[in-house]
């Protein structure tokens, strides 16, 4: 028994058929995947953990070139927090680069409630140029 193609026919046909995929289609795969990444990457801390309480919150400085970019977006961090509510680390889930430093360095500031346990907290920051 053999088996036969279904389509004979000329390859530069099916090509010319087909048109390549564009540039918006692949951005958009990425951006998809990225925030699904992201919301992967979100659920390291734990949801059934009331989230702790900011003793002591620090706003994070608007870098200048985000300033005169006029860029503005929201920055997502898990923050390590140590049982004493100090911040130990901060890991970026998502947000443009030239923000998530700003982010991090604000948050490794903040303070905590203390804990029986170390915490991982969720901790998202609009960033917005008015």
């Amino acid at each position: 028994m053999q088996i036969e193609p279904v389509y004979t026919g000329n390859q530069d046909q099916i090509c010319s058929e087909f048109p390549p995929m564009g540039h918006r289609f692949i951005v958009f795969l990425l951006v998809l995947l990225t925030v699904a990444a992201s919301a992967w990457l979100a659920q390291d801390s734990d949801p059934s953990q009331p989230a702790r309480k900011v003793v002591r919150m620090v706003t994070p400085v608007y870098p200048d070139l985000a300033r005169r970019l006029q860029m503005f977006g929201v920055v997502k961090l898990t923050a390590k927090v140590a049982p004493d509510g100090s911040v130990k680390s901060t890991k970026p889930v998502g947000g443009h680069p030239v923000l998530v430093n700003a982010a991090q360095d604000a948050v490794m500031s903040w303070k905590f409630a203390p804990a029986p346990s170390e915490t991982r907290e969720l901790i998202e920051l609009r960033f917005n140029p008015r």
